[in-house]
C-alpha cells in the first residue's frame, strides 16, 4: 500500500513536470516573425491602426525615412475613418537569417473596394528586417517596391 502510494506520488509529479513543459514551448523565432507579418496584413484589412504597428519598432523606418511608426499608423486609421477597404494577398515569405537578426520577404499584392488611388494598387516586393526587443520580435526596417 505505502508503495503504490508512493509509485502514485511519483507519477502525478512526473504528470505534472510534464504538462509544465509542455506548457512552456516556445514558439520558433522564424515563426514569430511569420506570424506578425500574417498580422499585419489582417489587420490592414481590417483597418485596425494600432494592429497594424503593433509589431513595429518604435524607432521604425519605412522606405528609407518615407514612412515611420506614427505615419503608418495614421495613414491605416485615415483609410478605416474614409471608410476605404484595403485588401492584402501575400505570397510565401522568405527568412534569412542575419545574426541576431532576421529578413523576411514577400511578395504582397494591394487590392482596394474603395476610391484609393489606382497607382498605390498592384504589386510590391517588400523586405523587412526583425530583431527581438524585449523578447519579442519587431521590425524595425521595411522597403517596397511597386512592381507592376
Amino acid at each position: 500500500m505505502i508503495r503504490s502510494r508512493k509509485n502514485a506520488g511519483v507519477l502525478t509529479v512526473l504528470v505534472l513536470f510534464a504538462l509544465v513543459l509542455s506548457g512552456c514551448r516556445h514558439t520558433p523565432d522564424e515563426q514569430q516573425v511569420r506570424e506578425a507579418i500574417a498580422a499585419v496584413a489582417q489587420a490592414a484589412e481590417a483597418g485596425a491602426a494600432s494592429e497594424v504597428s503593433a509589431p513595429l519598432s518604435d524607432d521604425f523606418d519605412g522606405n528609407a525615412g518615407e514612412l515611420d511608426r506614427r505615419g503608418l499608423t495614421n495613414m491605416v486609421r485615415l483609410l478605416a475613418l474614409r471608410g476605404e477597404h484595403i485588401g492584402v494577398t501575400m505570397g510565401p515569405v522568405a527568412i534569412e537569417h542575419r545574426g541576431e537578426r532576421m529578413m523576411a520577404t514577400v511578395t504582397v499584392t494591394l487590392t482596394s473596394g474603395g476610391k484609393l488611388l489606382p497607382d498605390q494598387l498592384g504589386l510590391y516586393q517588400v523586405e523587412s528586417a526583425w530583431r527581438k526587443d524585449d523578447g519579442k520580435w519587431r521590425c524595425y526596417t521595411a522597403s517596397w517596391k511597386h512592381t507592376l
